[in-house]
């Protein structure tokens, strides 16, 4: 009986002691992470969805972008990451539609080291359209096609979203990671850059648990 018993506790608890040993560190919510109440909606519910919050503006999102980077090529098939620009303020909305803009035009992974780099090495504010279509043209855009999908309702309505979803998401500072629109990993709680992506990590992997329990 008690050789039963211990099978049967076995089979209950292998997948959780696998998924414990398999994500090393656990993580504690509202220590290590927060729980977003009511879950933020993704874009596609067959993906566990990763979201960056940042600012081009930001000197710790600038410090955080080689590292997210070279982090976004490690994950599964499963995981789908996307950026979303912060907003609170009118800078900052002109700049969620500056990210947006090199997205439509296909030439975001040029421009966004290039748009951090303007910012937080060169000095320069990207204050105006104008001057953020210079870097654009300086970088092989063509005015025309810059200013068309700057001004386009595609990418307005897209910044609209980006704001939506960051106050969803009670988003406070920057950078921040939101996992499947239910964690929100702030540097603050995680403890610095790289601690906020093991915590995302630990996320992913218990939110893939979770789906596979279904």
């Amino acid at each position: 009986m008690k050789n039963l018993l211990l099978s049967l506790s076995l089979l209950v608890f292998a997948p959780l002691l696998t998924f414990a040993q398999e994500g090393g560190q656990t993580y504690i919510e509202g220590e290590d992470y927060e729980l977003i109440t009511p879950p933020v909606r993704t874009a596609n519910p067959d993906k566990i969805e990763v979201v960056e919050f940042f600012w081009y503006g930001c000197h710790h999102c600038y410090n955080f972008e080689p590292i997210v980077a070279a982090w976004k090529k490690t994950l599964a098939d499963d995981v789908v990451f996307r950026g979303s620009p912060a907003i609170w303020n009118a800078a900052m909305e002109l700049h969620a539609r500056t990210y947006y803009t090199a997205e439509v035009l296909g030439v975001l992974d040029k421009m966004n080291p290039i748009l951090f780099q303007a910012m937080n090495v060169d000095g320069k504010k990207l204050a105006t359209e104008e001057e953020i279509r210079a870097l654009f043209v300086a970088n092989g855009v063509a005015a025309e096609d810059f200013t068309k999908a700057f001004e386009s309702f595609g990418v307005k309505n897209q910044v609209t979203q980006a704001g939506a979803r960051a106050r969803a998401a009670k988003i406070t500072g920057t950078p921040a990671i939101m996992v499947d629109g239910k964690y929100h990993v702030s540097t603050r709680k995680a403890g610095g850059h790289a601690e906020v992506l093991k915590v995302a990590d630990f996320l992913i992997e218990k939110e893939r648990v979770a789906r596979a329990a279904k």
